[in-house]
């Protein structure tokens, strides 16, 4: 990305830590973990202490949004979790696409095992207990929601709305837990975070608005430009810097105040805003790691 400066983004809330001590005393209730992701940054929306958090217990990583998401880059991301031994799935709870597959898959695979010793055992009608676990903003409650069938858990497009644990049962023997939104400590590398203030994974009231679509734009200009180009109308000679690319969508989108000057905090919260929404196509911001060159600091 851009060198344009922005000031350290952190976060971990008191009551995060407490989610990290609920996960742990209700590990011994469930019989596996569902953890959500953002397909469009699989990896900086996976909380990198979830291993530990988890105990080895038996782990799915479902790619949620994916229809935000470069499609491709998606099947690169399911491949990179299943070569290291987690089993992956796409998703995207507005549409619907995929929620149909991930209890199957979850009994075909991750707990193939217990399915067959509860079938030899006469437990096949025995509930499957499924721990839900994701960083704010992904989508846990929306899935849930969509797998019960109206709305059990409270959604909202802000990160956080979820603060304690809650039970959800489905109609094929499932049962659901959904947890907080957990987040870890520090951010020891910036532009992980960054990523995630992207998508609005962290409040924009605690970001420089402005600077952070410098940087979004700075990396769409390197990596989606046909998708800028065209849902701006502006051409790119691939020298601009963040600031004119910003300068140049408020001018063509008419955002101008008194003094002929550009309302750059208004282009900022529309680009950002769009981006979001997917109305600039299907955009991922980092590919699996041998595959990693994208929105690179």
């Amino acid at each position: 990305m851009d060198n344009i400066d922005m000031k350290q983004i952190q976060w971990f809330p008191g009551h995060m830590a407490k989610t990290r001590r609920l996960i742990a005393s209700n590990l011994s209730l469930v019989d596996a973990v569902v953890e959500i992701v953002d397909a469009r940054l699989p990896l900086s929306s996976q909380n990198p202490e979830m291993d530990k958090m988890t105990k080895g217990k038996p782990r799915i990583v479902i790619l949620n949004k994916s229809d935000l998401a470069d499609e491709r880059t998606t099947q690169l991301w399911i491949d990179h979790f299943r070569a290291n031994g987690k089993e992956a799935v796409a998703i995207d709870c507005k549409s619907g696409r995929g929620l149909k597959n991930i209890i199957p898959t979850i009994r075909k695979t991750i707990l193939k095992e217990l399915m067959e010793k509860r079938q030899k055992n006469g437990m096949s009608t025995s509930s499957v207990r499924l721990m839900i676990v994701g960083i704010p903003n992904v989508g846990k409650s929306s899935l849930i929601n969509k797998m019960a069938g109206s709305k059990r858990a409270k959604v909202e497009d802000r990160p956080g709305v979820t603060r304690t644990k809650q039970w959800v049962k489905l109609d094929n023997n499932t049962e659901l837990l959904d947890m907080p939104g957990v987040l870890w400590p520090k951010f020891e590398d910036q532009s992980i975070a960054v990523r995630l203030a992207f998508t609005g994974a962290i409040s924009d009231d605690i970001l420089d608005i402005e600077t952070l679509a410098m940087k979004l734009l700075v990396y769409l200009a390197e990596n989606y430009s046909d998708s800028l180009k065209e849902r701006y109308k502006i051409e790119l000679t691939g020298e601009e810097d963040g600031f004119e690319l910003l300068e140049a969508i408020g001018k063509k989108r008419g955002m101008m105040i008194a003094g002929g000057e550009v309302n750059t905090e208004r282009a900022a919260i529309t680009i950002l805003d769009e981006f979001r929404s997917g109305k600039l196509g299907k955009i991922t911001l980092e590919a699996p790691p041998r595959e990693e060159k994208l929105c690179q600091e």
